[in-house]
């Protein structure tokens, strides 16, 4: 049986996802709750909020500064404004992670013509696209949030009984898969003369 804090990492953010740490959960729920309405409900533009919020920072860190050689204060305490190197190398690693994956998708989809891979990633691009043309992209970030909040608690809770309903259904998509795929790949002619060929 898995454990489902090690498997989210066993850190602060599997805590907040497991409800353990459950103000950084209400944290989380209302402010993603808050930029939704605000997005969403009251019509506000993304662009628009980022560079409001920008202009205020800048005006409240300039009067601090400017306040504070007047006062006898100390001065804002902004942190180096510089990215190191080895936070570019993290982030690179990290996104080395999703684009090798998809350019190896991709390879195998031209150069090596998988009707297969590519059947699959047709589908699952068409259902992205017409999940899209349902729901608002910020809509679904927020439902998002909110079932990252809740399915892994519930699951957690009953971890036992979703199992063996999981499993049931894995084998019974797994049989329906066989059949649609053995049919489906019969009835392609192409496929066939590649078969007799070989």
């Amino acid at each position: 049986m898995v454990d489902v804090h090690q498997a989210l990492g066993a850190g602060s953010v599997a805590d907040v996802l497991l409800w353990k740490k459950w103000y950084g959960g209400i944290v989380t729920l209302i402010s993603a709750t808050t930029f939704w309405c605000l997005f969403e409900v009251a019509g506000y533009n993304l662009l628009s909020f980022v560079a409001n919020v920008l202009l205020l920072l800048v005006v409240i860190l300039f009067f601090w500064g400017k306040s504070a050689s007047l006062l006898n204060r100390p001065l804002p305490p902004l942190p180096d404004m510089e990215i190191s190197e080895e936070y570019v190398v993290k982030a690179s690693d990290a996104i080395l992670v999703w684009i090798n994956p998809a350019l190896s998708i991709a390879h195998d989809i031209a150069i090596r013509r998988n009707l297969k891979l590519f059947l699959k990633v047709a589908i699952s691009l068409w259902i992205i696209s017409f999940i899209g043309s349902l729901v608002n992209f910020l809509t679904l970030i927020y439902i998002g949030v909110i079932l990252s909040l809740s399915v892994p608690y519930v699951y957690d809770k009953y971890q036992d009984k979703i199992d063996a309903k999981l499993f049931i259904m894995h084998e019974i998509s797994q049989k329906q898969y066989r059949k649609i795929d053995d049919n489906l790949l019969k009835k392609i002619p192409v496929l066939n003369k590649e078969k007799k060929i070989d």
